[in-house]
């Protein structure tokens, strides 16, 4: 199915807002520069996946190679959409960082 220029820069510009924010809250509370940007590849994956978590475990070789195929058969969409939360969740780690050094304390 085929996204319009203008559904694909909304989606864009609201993942990268939402894993900014998710990220920016996380770094305040836990006080970890980084911890969404490490997080947010296992969020890509259960976006992606249709394999439940425990098969993982159970029939790692099959679901991984599964996991493979759906990453390759993304459409390049999906690949900005989902990139530019990995930016957002990036960017709220570089922000922290530089509001630490600036002198503010989060909690």
């Amino acid at each position: 199915m085929e996204m319009s220029l203008p559904v694909l820069i909304i989606s864009m510009l609201l993942f990268f807002v939402l894993f900014f924010g998710i990220g920016f809250l996380l770094n305040m509370l836990l006080r970890m520069s980084w911890i969404m940007a490490i997080i947010y590849p296992i969020i890509a994956i259960l976006i992606v996946d249709k394999v439940r978590l425990i098969e993982y475990f159970t029939n790692s070789k099959a679901a991984f190679s599964q996991l493979g195929q759906r990453f390759t058969s993304l459409a390049l969409a999906d690949i900005l959409i989902l990139s530019s939360g990995l930016l957002g969740a990036i960017g709220a780690g570089i922000v922290i960082k530089i509001l630490r050094k600036s002198g503010y304390r989060m909690f």
